[in-house]
């Protein structure tokens, strides 16, 4: 007896369920109706102290009467897929994983439900936890541990999709369906997005939809958070007896002196957090695309170009079809800013795309204008663009408007209106602030060479003639390149800030003038040639009214500071039948220009042409 005993022991366990029989005779008895076994099957499957073993037992089972699990038997498959899997040892995931794929091979119909239990481990699993009479909802997760679920879920997928070569077809929808709202938590926010951009890399099919995605919701977010909310959010967060307050000065404070900056060094990482908690949330998912395309683009610290090609393609896609077509973006766009500056060829690329777009007539107005002010706000606050392909771009831009002049003037549109003329007035403003933010690398070197080289643009033709540029375009010159969040750490070294004139610029402007009106432009003032003037008169110009340089039309000697004694009958003349560019391309310039004094980079208001003539 005692041998008899010890080899029942000491023998294998049978792969069965535990009551009723194998699982072959439970699944046929239910396809002859009797199905007590088969519910009780069910309640064994739910158990919530259900073991390792037993589970394992099962799925191999399973595994060899995937032909009887059809249609009929769909609440069954439904408990195996919400069986506790990720949570259990190495050997519970290995048998999960081929069960999957032996499912979807022998039952497509089950497809889209593996799909969904795959996709739906993207964010950790949330419990409520109650304190103090407070739910709080956290993960029953810890770090380590959703990195090592995530690795198995995108197995999952991967063992799926080998099964199946149509699962990218299937999959993105079910990514669609399935991202979390923007008001959900950071972290949530934050698993969800690097996973779908993981999956990028093993079906690479599915990369631009999955981007287009992605970009779809930044812009949900960006336009949510107005950049005088964000603004307002951290002043308050940094306003003295704040609870909140942090050691950051502002949102747009890229430009730091010495002692905050040493503050900021040993400050905690709370300072980081953005008190707006939109803004927060589109500035962790804005980090994580911008390090998703550096690691796309670089491979082992160099530049892979087949990669970024790739990359650049399907990001100007989305570009197209998204980023044009919005009103009132700050900060998504930059993922072209960014990608633009890994190599020259790239960005003059995206410039050509632009200017085809711009000089097309058979695009909507209000996309070539966004093209064009992108242009402009792309030339001026982009430093890896050197001087000669500004030098380029505005040839080309310039050349435009004197044609565009050229085919208005015989006819009977010749007068300011922005719905007739909102392209010419678009490349007008990229034209002006192109010249205002990079004036000092044009004139570098040899100045009397680049002052003759603003005057074959001939300004003044584009400024004097009908259809009045200044009138419509620098009310507020578009730049859609001005707004960077926390994220900004990705784009500071690429960004070209306003530089204000110091002391030493400063230190002969003393003499004012008055204002000069169209009239006296015309008549009073004799015009001076730029190649005539002396070293001291071309500095006063060029330090004093940055728009008298940008209009390089009529100089007269010993310009400097104006005084506000009279108005300009010019831009007071005519209204025009449309209140400005604001109302009709897709981008809030009143906050993206006219920003508070701490925005980042902008020229203060007192440097526009409007407020100076």
């Amino acid at each position: 007896m005692a041998m008899e005993g010890g080899a029942f022991f000491g023998s294998p366990l049978r792969k069965t369920v535990r009551f009723g029989g194998t699982l072959r005779d439970v699944l046929l008895k239910h396809e002859q109706g009797e199905t007590a076994d088969f519910e009780l099957l069910k309640h064994q499957l739910s158990d919530p102290d259900i073991k390792d073993a037993q589970i394992i037992n099962w799925l191999h089972e399973f595994r060899a009467s995937v032909v009887h699990l059809t249609k009929d038997v769909e609440e069954l498959v439904s408990i195996l897929l919400k069986l506790p899997w990720l949570r259990r040892s190495q050997d519970v995931v290995e048998e999960y994983l081929d069960f999957l794929g032996n499912l979807v091979s022998a039952q497509s119909i089950y497809l889209r439900p593996c799909l969904r239990m795959i996709v739906s481990h993207f964010v950790p699993t949330q419990v409520i936890v109650r304190e103090d009479g407070v739910d709080f909802s956290d993960s029953d997760d810890d770090e380590e541990n959703l990195s090592g679920n995530f690795k198995a879920c995108h197995r999952a997928l991967q063992t799926v999709a080998r099964y199946v070569p149509l699962t990218p077809l299937f999959l993105l929808p079910i990514l669609v369906e399935n991202f979390p709202f923007i008001n959900k938590s950071e972290s949530t926010l934050e698993y969800y997005v690097h996973n779908l951009l993981r999956i990028t890399v093993y079906l690479p099919t599915l990369r631009l939809g999955i981007l287009e995605l992605i970009v779809e919701k930044l812009l949900k977010l960006d336009v949510s958070t107005p950049r005088q909310d964000i603004e307002d959010a951290e002043e308050n967060a940094n306003a003295p007896g704040s609870v909140e307050k942090t050691t950051e000065e502002g949102l747009f404070d890229m430009e730091e002196d010495e002692e905050t900056e040493k503050e900021n060094q040993g400050a905690s990482s709370e300072s980081d957090v953005m008190a707006h908690p939109l803004a927060e949330r589109l500035d962790i998912l804005m980090t994580i695309l911008f390090t998703y395309i550096k690691e796309i683009c670089y491979v082992n610290g160099t530049l892979d170009i087949s990669n970024t090609k790739g990359l650049y393609r399907d990001l100007i896609t989305i570009f197209d079809k998204l980023i044009l077509p919005t009103h009132a973006l700050c900060h998504v766009q930059y993922f072209m800013f960014y990608i633009c500056s890994f190599k020259l060829g790239f960005a003059e690329a995206f410039l050509d795309h632009l200017w085809k777009i711009l000089q097309d007539p058979n695009n909507p107005a209000v996309i070539r204008q966004t093209a064009g002010n992108y242009i402009g706000s792309f030339l001026a606050r982009a430093t890896f663009i050197p001087t000669v392909t500004v030098k380029a771009c505005l040839d080309l831009l310039v050349n435009w408007l004197h044609r565009y002049i050229d085919s208005q003037d015989a006819g009977t549109n010749a007068y300011c209106d922005v719905a007739l003329h909102g392209p010419f007035y678009s490349t007008c403003q990229a034209v002006f602030y192109t010249f205002i933010f990079r004036h000092r690398q044009l004139l570098d070197g040899n100045l009397r060479k680049g002052l003759a080289y603003l005057q074959n643009l001939n300004f003044e033709r584009i400024v004097m003639c009908q259809l009045n540029p200044l009138k419509i375009c620098l009310v507020s010159v578009v730049n859609l390149f001005a707004a960077i969040t926390r994220s900004k750490k990705n784009i500071d070294p690429l960004y070209q800030i306003w530089e204000e004139l110091s002391a030493e610029d400063l230190q002969d402007l003393t003499k004012p003038i008055k204002k000069a009106s169209r009239s006296a432009l015309l008549t009073e003032c004799q015009p001076v040639p730029l190649a005539t003037l002396g070293p001291v008169d071309l500095q006063h110009c060029l330090n004093s009214d940055l728009p008298q340089v940008l209009l390089a039309l009529w100089i007269w000697p010993g310009a400097g500071n104006t005084t506000e004694d009279e108005d300009d009958d010019f831009l007071k003349g005519e209204t025009p039948q449309n209140d400005g560019m604001l109302g009709i391309t897709p981008s809030s310039y009143d906050s993206n220009i006219l920003s508070p004094p701490s925005s980042l980079g902008t020229p203060p208001p007192g440097t526009y042409v409007q407020q100076h003539l």
